[in-house]
């Protein structure tokens, strides 16, 4: 499974975490390149190197009209309907503008909640300026280029202390980041400051699924984002890219009592209801007699709702359940065009190992329209997926 994990030990940031990611995309310069041609007045968008206590990595940086924002500060703010239009008029992906405004929502959110004023009345004042805008859009921009099936991170690091902004003298966490970070393992230390920024908090909050220790990892890219203050600790935010496995629940029971229909049945709705797998084979059960053994493999927060399908959809009396490590290749969809038409692929790739193959129907259509067999159908789509 395609894994980022993100060491949150030094805070987040947006400008840390999209300098964290720039490393692990294929092609960064483009990224880059899409971010100043956004279609946002005098945006200018920079990746420099940076060392923080002997380790090498890369510091983002949002020019506007040639000058970092903070220079010229905003302190009427703009608000959600401001930033909805800024984005509406940005030229990006859907998916990717989608997730910029889930952020942004978040924000209002939590603004709201903080400070005790409906959404519509919420001012953005630090979160509101273009270089914040410009920090959460390229972080969206480059999660949807990498497009990890798995996110997970460290608890946060908050920092200590106060900080100051537009509202005034606030205690750190500020009140909208300590609302964002709610449900979420969080830390105080020694270091003092804000190390958690309310920016930094609502990408978390949107893009991370799980926080707790490193999981097995097989790393492929590393990346290291870095802050603009100098502490006794390296200030950076890592991001980790590689291949992890994957914990599954196993469910299994033995039946000896059911039709070939009901077993095929069950085993659908299973399947519908969001299991991973599911399948049976022929076994030897007490008194000699031929049974089935009925497997059902699920992630474990959909334990108990497998659990409860099997009993009402099999005869079964009993269940038993195992935790599995599984391992699996990443896996996409494409189509190659070929002189008999559209070829649907399936692409998986991970460990070293990269495979394409046609969709059945596809490659038995093929035999069909060139007259020939499946295996020289099969070779024959081979040659079109290779072009």
């Amino acid at each position: 499974m395609r894994t980022l994990y993100l060491d949150l030990s030094m805070g987040a940031a947006g400008d840390m975490l999209a300098a964290a990611l720039f490393p692990l995309v294929p092609e960064p310069e483009q990224v880059l390149a899409r971010v100043s041609g956004l279609g946002l007045p005098g945006v200018e968008a920079r990746l420099l190197p940076a060392e923080k206590c002997g380790i090498q990595g890369l510091h983002y940086q949002v020019l506007i009209h040639g000058q970092e924002e903070q220079e010229h500060h905003d302190h009427h703010g703009r608000h959600l309907h401001d930033i909805v239009e800024i984005l509406a008029a940005a030229d990006l992906p859907e998916t990717v503008r989608e997730d910029a405004l889930a952020v942004y929502r978040l924000l209002a959110q939590a603004e709201s909640k903080a400070h005790g004023r409906p959404v519509e009345q919420i001012h953005f004042h630090e979160v509101g300026q273009l270089d914040a805008i410009v920090d959460i859009v390229t972080v969206c921009l480059l999660m949807h280029t990498l497009n990890p099936e798995r996110v997970c991170a460290s608890p946060v690091h908050v920092g200590s202390g106060t900080v100051h902004c537009a509202h005034g003298i606030l205690p750190v966490p500020a009140p909208a980041t300590a609302e964002l970070l709610k449900g979420i393992p969080c830390y105080s230390g020694a270091i003092p400051g804000e190390l958690c920024t309310p920016t930094g908090a609502a990408l978390l909050r949107h893009f991370v699924q799980d926080f707790g220790p490193m999981p097995e990892l097989r790393t492929e890219r590393l990346g290291y984002g870095m802050g603009s203050k100098d502490f006794p600790q390296a200030n950076c935010l890592r991001a980790i890219l590689g291949e992890s496995g994957e914990t599954v629940t196993e469910l299994c029971c033995n039946v000896d009592d059911m039709s070939g229909e009901a077993v095929g049945y069950a085993l659908e709705q299973l399947m519908k209801a969001g299991a991973l797998d599911a399948f049976w084979q022929s076994v030897g059960m007490k008194k000699s007699r031929p049974g089935l053994l009925l497997t059902v493999v699920c992630r474990p927060e959909d334990r108990e709702k497998m659990v409860a399908l099997l009993f009402r959809l099999t005869s079964t009396l009993g269940i038993r359940e195992s935790l599995c490590r599984r391992y699996i290749l990443r896996r996409e969809k494409g189509h190659v065009e070929t002189p008999y038409g559209s070829l649907s692929i399936k692409r998986s790739q991970g460990y070293g190992v990269e495979r394409a193959k046609p969709e059945y129907e596809d490659l038995k259509a093929l035999a069909e329209a060139a007259n020939c067999s499946l295996d020289e159908a099969r070779k024959l789509a081979e040659s079109f997926i290779q072009q």
